[in-house]
């Protein structure tokens, strides 16, 4: 990560130094997490979470090479042994704030903040491929979209950078992303959906769609605002806006809109697009149906910075845009969609569809539980389990919530003359689950994985992909 002085950290943190240091600037690499510390020259933050307190980590951070902590004063009073340089600051997580603030200021970049429930991640890469093409793009890496992700990756922001491009989430709290935004001060705001996600934290639809709104209220007037015309909620949020308003979506009324999408297979897809009456022809490598909007959001974001369609088209050429439903090689020349980071209704339908569109000899699903749908959460499972039910040939199930899942599964393909093998595994038989599949993968079958991400459904993808290597399960 990019390189700090201690001055600096000391100035941008309002901390004080726990002993006197050699007066000379030191530098210093950023991380959080004591075990993946550098051997050298690194500084650890000792974060406070809902469930964790990172103080505990501090002594393994020291042995792993932290050369310097930011540390709660309360914590280091009760721990005059520690021999490295600590930042005494009231709470840590609200001093990398101020510290990500501090820099913000300095960086003379716009930044465009995307929310949404869903897919916040795929609009994040696609709009940066696609403005990659014109200016210094910087993206957050992976889903680094929270009150310590998003400050941390504005520290990590190049200082030649035209455009930040960051994920912003929001889904916890009112006022989350309001804070997200006197952070990194948006001058664009993207707003993919909203779905029933996390709803056991915020009770309805209304209040996810207040939260994402409050991304819309903090665009200045000289800004512009991409809202995702194809879903009311989010589509609404067009009155709350001072910006202008750039719209994207399947529908005709759409400022940027798709038609006559068609499928290519493993190839991509085609499709016109429509930008503000001119009409082209486009075809992306992007599988499946969300695949659609992954390019119309970066077209409209790209419209909306003065890109010409070509050299935006160029920016969606690239293969590893995609970050969801991608497609590998599984054991005995079986492939894998991988569409492991999380599960939400929609998005297992989505992978469900491209399933079936997909060749297979077989198509196998192995789906973990959906979480933090709250009173959503049985019609959620049903829904999966009735478009599971006319797509798969065997039905593989991870988690306590899955057995409404198969049990209307069983029930549609029983209806519709369908054969349908299911296998139930709970989170505690991950080995066995894996194990079935490396022993019953064959040639030629198509195997859907996706699952909520507190399952870490990623492990069983690399645990089969691992095996074509000649390593074992893990």
């Amino acid at each position: 990560m990019k390189r700090y002085t201690l001055n600096q950290i000391l100035e941008a943190t309002g901390g004080v130094l726990s002993r006197p240091v050699p007066d000379q600037e030191i530098e210093l690499e950023l991380e959080r997490d004591s075990r993946r510390m550098p051997r050298k020259s690194g500084l650890f933050i000792a974060l406070r979470g809902e469930h964790h307190d990172a103080h505990q980590f501090v002594p393994a951070a020291i042995e792993n090479g932290a050369v310097a902590a930011i540390v709660a004063r309360d914590w280091a009073e009760q721990h005059p042994e520690i021999e490295i340089p600590l930042i005494l600051v009231d709470e840590p997580g609200a001093a990398l704030q101020r510290w990500a603030t501090w820099q913000r200021a300095r960086l003379k970049a716009r930044v465009v903040g995307i929310t949404g429930s869903v897919g916040k991640t795929s609009a994040k890469e696609s709009i940066a491929a696609v403005l990659s093409q014109r200016f210094k793009v910087f993206r957050s890496p992976g889903n680094f979209n929270n009150e310590v992700g998003l400050p941390l990756s504005i520290l990590d922001c190049p200082e030649d950078a035209e455009i930040i491009v960051l994920e912003m989430g929001g889904a916890y709290a009112f006022g989350e992303i309001t804070m997200l935004a006197e952070i990194a001060r948006p001058s664009v705001g993207v707003v993919t959906n909203i779905y029933p996600v996390h709803l056991e934290r915020m009770g309805s639809l209304e209040n996810i769609a207040k939260t994402k709104t409050e991304l819309v209220e903090a665009i200045p007037a000289d800004g512009f605002v991409v809202l995702n015309h194809d879903d009311p909620r989010v589509r609404a949020m067009a009155a709350s806006s001072r910006a202008r308003v750039i719209t994207y979506g399947v529908e005709g009324q759409a400022d940027v809109y798709a038609h006559d999408v068609q499928s290519q297979g493993i190839k991509g897809l085609s499709f016109w697009v429509n930008i503000e009456g001119e009409d082209r022809y486009l075809t992306v490598p992007f599988v499946g149906g969300p695949g659609v909007l992954i390019a119309i959001v970066a077209l409209a974001v790209g419209h909306g910075f003065g890109m010409d369609l070509a050299e935006m088209m160029a920016g969606l050429q690239d293969h590893n845009t995609q970050v969801r439903l991608l497609l590998v090689e599984g054991p005995n020349n079986s492939q894998i969609i991988d569409d492991t980071y999380n599960a939400s209704t929609p998005s297992v339908l989505a992978a469900l569809n491209l399933l079936k569109e997909l060749p297979g000899k077989r198509r196998i699903a192995v789906l973990g539980e959906m979480r933090e749908l709250g009173a959503h959460a049985e019609e959620g499972h049903r829904i999966i389990g009735g478009r599971a039910g006319e797509v798969v040939d065997v039905l593989v199930t991870f988690g306590e919530l899955t057995d409404i899942t198969i049990a209307t599964a069983v029930e549609t393909a029983k209806r519709s003359g369908r054969q349908l093998t299911v296998y139930r595994f709970d989170p505690s038989q991950r080995e066995e689950l894996i194990q079935l599949l490396l022993d019953d993968l064959a040639d030629g079958d198509m195997v859907l994985i996706k699952g909520a991400r507190g399952l870490e459904m990623e492990r069983i993808v690399a645990a089969l992909r691992t095996s074509i290597t000649g390593g074992g399960a893990s």
